[in-house]
């Protein structure tokens, strides 16, 4: 089930969205023409490695930013771009270029402080605009409870599209991630090494702080 787009029409022309989803292609750009070892490098210079943040916050802090726009493979870009393009728009047109770009980055970086709180001494890079756009997808879900979004639907070796409500496609995200995240920690609890996935508290964190943090910056009332 991915979005296509929905049906709110925005006033503004949401820049700030176009230029982050063009920020991020050209990063991963980038990052396609490196080697590995040169990307290994590149990541642990960019992405959130929770170990190194612990140690040493003073020097790290700058990558709860610069880790929103890395991404692991090309699949991992196309699914955060195209959620971000249904409903990043909206939530400009609300906000206000300015204060969604610092609510976007705001809910990055938040989403990143929550996963490294579930393992602070983990090794494994964060990296990802999951976090940042599931912060979208909180404020998105409490200002347009009714909108319907359409998307496209595979069945077996059948594809449709079909208008589902926000609230049903934003909250299957929420509970899948929330089942998952629990069930990751379970998994952590039983074994002696680190283990690598899915950021899932990241999502969770980005997508509490999105509700929190969306209607203080003025969600409810237009800005031009």
């Amino acid at each position: 089930m991915f979005p296509l787009y929905d049906e709110n029409q925005t006033r503004i022309t949401p820049y700030l969205t176009y230029g982050l989803i063009g920020m991020n292609i050209l990063v991963f750009l980038h990052e396609y023409s490196l080697s590995n070892e040169q990307l290994e490098l590149f990541f642990k210079l960019y992405a959130v490695v929770p170990r190194e943040l612990t140690t040493n916050f003073a020097g790290e802090w700058t990558t709860l930013f610069t880790s929103q726009f890395l991404h692991g493979g090309w699949w991992h870009l196309i699914s955060n771009m195209l959620f971000l393009w249904v409903f990043g728009n909206n939530i400009e047109d609300r906000l206000g270029h300015v204060k969604y770009l610092i609510f976007y980055l705001a809910c990055g970086a938040l989403a990143a402080l929550c996963q490294w709180f579930i393992g602070m001494n983990s090794g494994i890079p964060s990296l990802g605009a999951s976090g940042a756009i599931s912060g979208v997808l909180g404020a998105y879900l409490i200002r347009f409870p009714q909108a319907r979004i359409m998307s496209l639907v595979f069945l077996g070796f059948f594809v449709t599209t079909i208008r589902i409500p926000a609230m049903i496609l934003i909250g299957i995200f929420f509970l899948q991630n929330v089942i998952s995240g629990l069930a990751s920690l379970q998994v952590a609890a039983n074994m002696s090494v680190e283990t690598g996935g899915v950021a899932y508290w990241a999502h969770i964190g980005g997508f509490v702080f999105g509700i929190i943090l969306a209607p203080l910056f003025g969600l409810f009332r237009r800005e031009y």
